[in-house]
């Protein structure tokens, strides 16, 4: 049944209006914008308990850099006085002053303990970034063209299957007799081999994702090898890059304990040359605080590193931005 819109008493031009077309505008999908980092970090704050060990996080590090900077610290100014040595905080408080610097007693030289931990933790921690920054970046960029390329492949798997077969620990510990112990002799000594077992993780997860439909569907349309690898298939494994680096960093701060441990770590002061250098401690009574407060420390600043970085490898999961 027609209508007569000249009943309405419009014009033809008032009732009717041309729509443009635009290829452009009819792509576009109505829905709420998508962020990955800004999901990422809703996931990873929506947790109370990520709050609280990141803030723990943060002390540790503010402490670690800005409290040496501030106080000065010299290891033999009580030298010359015995009664300051080996103290308890009671004790140490009592006979040097109230003060923020004697709350863990006193080492085997009359010097704070609470000072050492930190000036020991700054070295420590800088050596784990470090280290872990050398070693996720050469182990992520050899791993993705070895998952790639079947040529390098064969070479690498047979260079992995001899150097993986040796303990890593006693490479490192080759490296640091063979050279004098400093940090940058560890530094060398546990980089240089140490981004193999990252490329290798990294190149499993390569092959199982660069034959998807995806990736064949962008090699017919011509598009390079390297555009593939760095937009479609390392987006995809940032969960994993940030899992591996959440146990890459507590790692190199366990090496050098241990090494400092057992007399093969660096002359600076560091958490595992205080350990070191209080090993005696541990077994005298009256002298505990000198050796387990930095054995704490160490502890914390693994455990917390460790948790953080687990919880924010689960928050880069785009599953879990749902």
């Amino acid at each position: 049944m027609d209508y007569d819109y000249k009943k309405l008493g419009l014009s033809e031009a008032e009732l009717f209006s041309e729509v443009n077309h635009s290829d452009l505008e009819s792509e576009k999908i109505t829905a709420p914008r998508y962020s990955y980092w800004s999901s990422v970090f809703r996931v990873f704050f929506r947790k109370k308990s990520n709050i609280i060990i990141l803030s723990l996080l943060g002390v540790v590090i503010l402490f670690a850099y800005v409290y040496p900077t501030l106080v000065p610290y010299d290891q033999f100014a009580n030298l010359t006085r015995p009664e300051t040595q080996h103290l308890m905080p009671g004790p140490a408080m009592k006979l040097l002053g109230n003060s923020i610097h004697w709350i863990l007693g006193t080492g085997g030289a009359g010097n704070s303990t609470f000072d050492a931990i930190w000036f020991g933790s700054r070295i420590s921690i800088s050596l784990a970034f470090i280290c872990a920054a050398i070693n996720m970046t050469i182990g992520v960029i050899v791993g993705a063209i070895w998952g790639f390329s079947k040529k390098v492949d064969m070479v690498m798997m047979e260079v992995y299957n001899i150097i993986a077969n040796v303990p890593f620990i006693l490479v490192i510990a080759v490296l640091v007799m063979i050279f004098s112990p400093s940090f940058m002799t560890l530094v060398f000594a546990m980089t240089i081999v140490g981004w193999l077992g990252i490329a290798y993780t990294i190149r499993i997860q390569v092959v199982i994702i660069r034959d998807r439909e995806y990736n064949l569907a962008s090699r017919c349309l011509g598009t390079s090898t390297v555009k593939i690898a760095m937009k479609n298939i390392l987006p995809f494994m940032t969960s994993i890059i940030v899992t591996l680096l959440a146990t890459e960093i507590p790692s190199y701060i366990s090496y050098e304990v241990f090494l400092s441990y057992i007399g093969l770590g660096m002359t600076e002061v560091s958490l595992g040359r205080l350990i070191f250098e209080a090993q005696s401690a541990m077994v005298t009574k009256g002298w505990g605080f000198e050796f387990w407060s930095p054995v704490a420390i160490a502890g914390i600043i693994s455990v917390v590193l460790y948790v953080v970085g687990q919880n924010l490898g689960d928050a880069s999961d785009p599953r879990t931005h749902m």
